[in-house]
Formats: structure tokens, C-alpha cells, sequence
């Protein structure tokens, strides 16, 4: 099945540009109008709206991005499996993560999987939980960490409990204490992420009844550190993110404990390619052999 047209303006609404979308293909900008023109002549509609901003979707764009996505993954599951009963190993992996997970798991899941499947190709997705989510629901990622429990269909694993620390400059004066009560940081100014991907937060809250006097919110984990060391609140993040914090922070056990679940989601477990699958052994499998490490 000829899929290059799918493909070419798949990239096109991924890069939001045609003119980076060629280069991603590595074909000329003609090539990719002319393969969109065709689907829209064969489709009997537009699909992008192409301005000097670049190009969006239309609203029937829109509509059969999950059915183009579909395609897609098809052809690849088809590609892995094909490579599989062939006796090689190839494939692209599509990986969604969030940012703890990005910058203190992936680096070592990469590089052991790598050194087995040099011709897998990994193409990682990196936001918030909200974010991994959706690229999970509309197919734009093949395997996903997430936390748990999640409402995304499909086989979930846990992977390891992650405990949920305070975060407070080192000159509050409750810095130098073993625990910090959860009641006192609903005193103090809280800095916080988008309501998409505070659950963290918000379940230590709930849990004992209040609820945070949220001045900042920002998407950015490292940005939530930058300004409770320069003084303008307290947070709570998982303790995995906060390794290597600098000394103008605190990093505190919350009084009651709390902890997050990191798990790995395969969304359409049933139809997953070897590759995928296999990935999902060696992470499983490099977070299993970690924490032991550090037992």
C-alpha cells in the first residue's frame, strides 16, 4: 500500500511547516505539495490551509488525522513484523514521555536497546502526563510512560513507586526538618504545573483535606525549581526529577508520605510490532535492575 502520501502530510501537520516536512523526507518542497494535492484530490477536500505561518489543518483535516494515524502505525506494525520473521531487526518506536523519566530513564533504556537493535529507529515525544496521554488515545506515540492508575485503554505495567517530595528554598525556615507537613504548604505560595498535569500535587492536597494557594503555574518541571530557589515558593515534585538539585533548594519527605506509580502503557497492546514490544522488555527490564542497584 502507497503510503508516502499519508506520510508526507502527517509531517507536514507535525512540523507545521511543508517546507520542513520535505526536509524531514528528504525531498524536495514540491514533492510534498504535490503528494498532499493528490490525497486532497482523492479525499475530495483540504487538508491543510498553507499560509506564511506555515500550515495547519483544516477542520476536515482535522477529522481523519486518526484515521491517517492509523495507517500509518498499520504499515509500521507491518514493517517490524515483516523484519521479525526475516530475522531483522528494524522498525521505528514512537515514545512518549515526560520529563523525569526523559532526562534519568531513557538515556540508559536508549543505550542498552540500542546496542542490541542498532537498525530500530526510536523517535521520542517528550511533555506532561496530559500530553503522553494523548499521543497514547490518538496513536501519535506506540508506547508511553505514564502514571498510574490511568484511564488509557490498553496493557499498562508498573514500573516503580516514586516518592513525592517538598520543595523549598534552603532558607525556609523548615528546611533543615526531616519531614514537612503537607497543611503547612497549603500556607505558604505554591508554585505548581498546568491544571492538565498537577494530579501530583492535588492528591497530596486532597488527601488531607486542603488545597494549595497556587500563585505560579508553569509546564516547565526545571522552570517550577528555578523559582522556589530564587524564594517565591514551595512545591512538590517526584523525587526522581529532583536529583542533582542545587543547593539553594531543599527536597523534604511530605508528612503524610506520598508517592506517584511510573508505569509503561501499550495502547493497542493486541497489534503492538515486535519492536515496540521488545523496547517494553528492555525498560522494564533496565528500571528492574536500577533500583536494585540502589536497594
Amino acid at each position: 500500500m502507497p503510503v508516502s502520501k499519508y506520510e508526507a502530510f502527517m509531517r507536514a501537520v507535525e512540523l507545521g511547516s511543508i517546507t520542513r516536512a520535505a526536509e524531514s523526507l528528504g525531498v524536495t518542497q514540491s514533492a510534498v505539495s504535490h503528494m498532499i494535492s493528490s490525497l486532497e484530490s482523492e479525499l475530495g477536500f483540504a487538508l491543510l490551509r498553507r499560509g506564511r505561518a506555515g500550515a495547519a489543518t483544516t477542520a476536515d483535516g482535522e477529522r481523519v488525522l486518526p484515521a491517517i494515524r492509523g495507517i500509518l502505525a498499520s504499515r509500521e506494525r507491518l514493517e517490524q513484523t515483516a523484519s521479525a520473521i526475516r530475522g531483522l531487526d528494524r522498525g521505528t518506536v514512537r515514545i512518549g514521555t515526560f520529563t523525569s523519566v526523559g532526562v534519568h530513564w531513557l538515556p540508559g533504556i536508549i543505550a542498552d536497546f540500542q546496542a542490541d537493535y542498532p537498525g530500530v529507529e526510536l523517535k521520542l515525544m517528550s511533555g506532561d502526563y496530559h500530553d503522553v496521554e494523548q499521543w497514547l488515545s490518538d496513536g501519535s506515540a506506540d508506547i508511553g510512560f505514564v502514571s498510574l492508575p490511568t484511564k488509557l485503554a490498553g496493557e499498562t505495567a508498573a514500573l516503580a513507586a516514586d516518592r513525592l517530595l517538598a520543595v523549598v528554598p534552603a532558607s525556609h525556615p523548615l528546611a533543615g526538618a526531616e519531614r514537612f507537613p503537607v497543611e503547612e504548604l497549603a500556607r505558604e505560595p505554591f508554585i505548581g504545573l498546568l491544571e492538565t498535569s498537577d494530579r501530583d500535587a492535588r492528591g497530596v492536597f486532597e488527601a488531607v483535606g486542603a488545597a494549595a494557594r497556587v500563585k505560579y503555574t508553569t509546564k516547565d518541571d526545571y522552570a517550577v525549581i528555578a523559582m522556589v530557589e530564587r524564594g517565591l515558593g514551595v512545591s512538590i515534585m517526584p523525587e526522581l526529577l529532583l536529583k542533582n538539585c542545587s543547593e539553594a533548594v531543599r527536597c523534604l519527605e511530605l508528612d503524610p508520605p506520598a508517592a506517584r506509580t511510573i508505569g509503561l502503557c501499550l495502547p493497542d497492546a493486541d497489534r503492538a510490532g515486535p519492536a515496540t514490544r521488545r523496547f517494553a522488555e528492555y525498560a522494564k527490564e533496565w528500571v528492574r535492575a536500577s533500583r536494585e542497584s540502589h536497594c
